[in-house]
């Protein structure tokens, strides 16, 4: 176990780039851009929390080397060090998948966006399914999740939703799920009881700092208002506090109606639409290396990537890494790590063939 630790985590790596964290707080000036500085700060203990953290774990596994040195003819204690390396072994992976996070914004928090796809109420409902199915993971995995904008469904479900999920690595782990989910059931919605297959569309964007997105002139955007519906009392509908940005050279819109506050709603949806555009810059640059080194570039970024068969046979497949699992009740309660894991550890072999 100690070996293995040992190999995963660069402890001189990390230490290198604190150092080089710290050397710019001495600098002189380092306070007059106090965001920049507090960004500084925040990577600084990061990194710092990363050291401990995997110390911890060092310590913890030489601690059960060390009994197992004495536990020879004792049952009980052999069945106790059993479970703490199982306990490690967990944790252990979880830790190397997060060392997969190498992406520039791997580390942020993550604005999620879910609409159905055509089907109308069977499609609607299946959104809202992946909302609960996505709110169950975040909770599992401790993350803060806000509902910033949400239009529901006349019958049922969801017209669309977007969720921002606050915690480290949250992008680096939901990136894994942009792209078109499809459903095959049979219909709670159709009197015949026959199967009906739905699609919905998950896209995720990183939260972007302000000072790292790429600008954008104010006269790009237009800004409507409107008064919020949904959740949060009379309050929400006597006003037209909701807000809707849309980017006028990209057509891309970005709305909040979360807050009670037009002011605050303005906020949070410039932050979702400074995200969305810097993520389109992304692609585009990704596209264009993509090009010069003669790849092929899908001009459809809303491919399917994974299938949920509920009838006649329980299934769920990811298209993209083959994963694939009979429990689907589980999944869909937001046991997803499982697909994550497969489809960052596909793109890193993808990654090491070139």
């Amino acid at each position: 176990m100690c070996e293995r630790l040992g190999g995963v985590f660069d402890h001189s790596s990390v230490d290198a780039q604190i150092a080089a964290l710290e050397e710019e707080t001495s600098k002189p000036g380092f306070w007059d851009d106090r965001r920049a500085a507090g960004m500084v700060m925040k990577r600084i203990h990061t990194k710092r929390g990363e050291m401990e953290s995997w110390a911890e774990l060092e310590s913890d596994s030489q601690d059960l080397l060390e009994l197992a040195e004495i536990a020879v003819g004792d049952a009980e204690m052999l069945n106790g060090i059993e479970v703490g390396i199982s306990t490690l072994e967990t944790e252990l992976e979880r830790r190397q998948m997060e060392l997969m996070f190498s992406g520039e914004y791997d580390e942020s928090g993550a604005i999620m966006s879910i609409a159905p796809g055509a089907g109308g109420t069977e499609s609607q409902d299946w959104a809202e399914m992946l909302q609960r199915m996505y709110s169950r993971w975040g909770e599992a995995r401790k993350y803060q999740a806000e509902i910033l904008d949400l239009s529901p469904g006349e019958e049922a479900g969801i017209k669309s939703v977007t969720i921002k999920f606050d915690g480290r690595n949250a992008y680096g782990y939901l990136k894994a799920e942009a792209g078109v989910h499809r459903l095959v059931r049979i219909s709670p919605f159709d009197s015949g009881n026959r199967r009906h297959t739905s699609f919905a569309r998950v896209e995720i964007v990183p939260v972007i700092e302000d000072d790292v997105a790429v600008e954008i002139p104010s006269e790009d955007v237009r800004i409507d208002t409107f008064r919020a519906g949904g959740a949060g009392g009379q309050h929400v509908n006597k006003t037209d506090s909701a807000v809707r940005l849309t980017h006028i050279p990209t057509g891309i819109t970005a709305s909040c109606q979360s807050q009670r506050s037009q002011i605050k709603n303005r906020e949070v949806a410039w932050t979702i639409l400074r995200s969305r555009v810097t993520e389109l810059r992304m692609r585009e640059k990704e596209e264009e290396r993509s090009r010069l080194r003669g790849e092929h570039v899908k001009a459809d970024f809303g491919n399917q990537i994974r299938s949920y068969v509920l009838h006649p046979y329980k299934s769920v497949k990811d298209l993209r890494s083959g994963f694939e699992t009979s429990d689907t009740d589980s999944v869909l309660d937001g046991n997803l790590d499982a697909f994550i894991e497969a489809y960052l550890r596909s793109k890193l072999a993808v990654s090491d063939d070139r």
